[in-house]
């Protein structure tokens, strides 16, 4: 054939991209936006029935012992799909997980609006915990695709929504359930998982889609975790109600023992195990996990004891008398100061790393309970103190993902990323469980009516404050990233009858 026949193969389809070229730049703003705003979605989750607690027995036709299951469920379902859900996002695609997680997160929303007992709300419940997941999968989705300078800012934002939503969920609701249908509450939840669904197949890319060589997903694993948590959880949120010192309460917490202990020898002894533990014992995400557990501890403790400050009559001479929309429009500011103060916390781990920004988010926690304690008396002295509070709590929500992400493989992201979030739960739970006895144990009387007493109070302030500090501590001790091995570069040919280098 004639050379002049002959077309590289470059112009045989001039229409299509060269596959080899520059990949043209991802706008990173509005997958952050996107991905940050999925995770309020999700986060309003947690609170969007408190509104509702009192009135749910009436509601829902049943006792309050059954009622209070429409807000255990969610918990119970969080904690076991999360870890879940982190791994698939490994093995199937983070983008893929999140469309995923929005399922039942959807189908929950619905089911609860046209719910009139409490089985199906319940269910409905759990179902919406199924979505917890899509903070972690999104922080780690952000690794996969935004440049590095971008990457502290991003996380930041994306991992403090969890308590952005919290914050903002609580005003929201109340003002629905006041002025509208409490039913409104869950078709408005459907209807913006239908947006988030759209813009996350639109906006969000793909990421990584397998770990280097693979992976099988651990169903033993899976299913050992889950009876675990569940054998755990479940006691530490019904405890109160059971007794803590019943045979139920003491089996369960014996249960999970004996489960999480054969559950972790078989994590240590499979190929592709649910939660690579090896990894989780290293001591920057060990110490990260430990300092997210009382973090968590610290953060929904004021979230428990200020909103009951805020509604308790004044007649008690320590309450202030706020009706419950008044309460979440007090609470609201300390949830938009997160919004303001996560940025910050990027840059001010891109600067000086996010271990100093876990410490600054703790000390700053311990602030927020220390100015509590004397100015518990006035709504704008709690007001002051819950925003102060809940700085602290987006400075460290931000850090803890980077510092995860920083000891861990790329391919491992979703999953570690996962069990962080499942630490920071589990210090809620706790701190729940600890706040509820302190408050159950030191009460008052009035009107025949019993109370929790002011000193129950100012202990659980006390208490946020010290484990606070404790975070703080631990946060100081995490080591720092490991040095980076430099590259061994080759000798460059010498040429003959050249002398040898002395």
């Amino acid at each position: 054939m004639p050379a002049a026949q002959v077309r590289p193969p470059s112009c045989r389809h001039p229409r299509r991209p060269v596959i080899n070229g520059p990949a043209p730049a991802l706008r990173t703003g509005p997958i952050v936006a996107v991905l940050a705003f999925t995770g309020t979605v999700a986060a309003i989750m947690q609170t969007l029935v408190t509104p509702l607690i009192s009135e749910l027995p009436q509601l829902l036709h049943t006792t309050a012992s059954n009622a209070s299951w429409v807000i255990t469920a969610t918990l119970l379902s969080a904690a076991v799909f999360v870890p879940i859900s982190g791994r698939l996002g490994d093995l199937l695609g983070k983008r893929t997980m999140l469309i995923a997680s929005c399922v039942p997160l959807l189908l929950g929303s619905v089911l609860c609006a046209t719910s009139s007992s409490v089985v199906p709300m319940i269910i409905g419940r759990a179902l919406q915990g199924m979505g917890m997941g899509l903070v972690p999968i999104g922080i780690s989705l952000l690794r996969d695709v935004l440049p590095v300078e971008r990457l502290g800012s991003a996380i930041a934002l994306v991992s403090a929504s969890m308590g952005i939503g919290g914050g903002l969920g609580l005003p929201i609701a109340a003002a629905v359930a006041e002025y509208a249908s409490w039913r409104v509450l869950f078709w408005g939840t459907a209807a913006l998982t239908v947006v988030i669904i759209g813009m996350l197949w639109r906006i969000v890319p793909a990421g990584e889609s397998r770990p280097a060589g693979g992976g099988r997903f651990d169903f033993v694993g899976a299913a050992g975790l889950s009876i675990g948590l569940v054998c755990l959880l479940l006691p530490v949120s019904k405890g109160g109600d059971w007794s803590w010192g019943s045979s139920r309460t003491l089996g369960l917490f014996a249960a999970a023992v004996a489960v999480l202990i054969l559950w972790a020898y078989w994590e240590l002894r499979t190929t592709d195990p649910l939660v690579d533990l090896r990894v989780t014992a290293r001591p920057r995400v060990l110490l990260t996990n430990l300092a997210s557990v009382l973090v968590g501890f610290g953060m929904y403790a004021q979230a428990l004891v200020m909103p009951q400050l805020l509604r308790l009559p004044e007649a008690t001479g320590y309450g202030l008398g706020q009706s419950m929309l008044a309460m979440g429009l007090w609470m609201a500011p300390g949830g938009l100061m997160m919004m303001v103060v996560s940025p910050l916390g990027g840059k001010l781990s891109t600067a000086r790393g996010p271990k100093f920004t876990l410490v600054v988010g703790a000390f700053t926690i311990a602030a927020g309970y220390a100015l509590a304690l004397p100015l518990m008396g006035s709504t704008w002295g709690l007001l002051v103190a819950g925003i102060v509070s809940n700085s602290g709590v987006g400075l460290a929500y931000g850090a803890m993902p980077a510092l995860i992400m920083s000891a861990v493989p790329l391919s491992a992201t979703a999953s570690a990323n996962s069990f962080n979030t499942l630490m920071r739960s589990l210090g809620t739970s706790v701190s729940a469980a600890v706040v509820g006895v302190v408050l159950s144990q030191m009460t008052t009387d009035l009107g025949g009516f019993t109370l929790p007493a002011e000193s129950g109070f100012r202990v659980s302030l006390v208490l946020g404050c010290g484990v606070a500090l404790v975070a703080a501590a631990v946060a100081a001790a995490i080591p720092g990233p490991p040095a980076a091995k430099p590259r061994s570069v080759p000798a460059a040919p010498r040429a003959e009858g050249a002398p040898a280098a002395r």
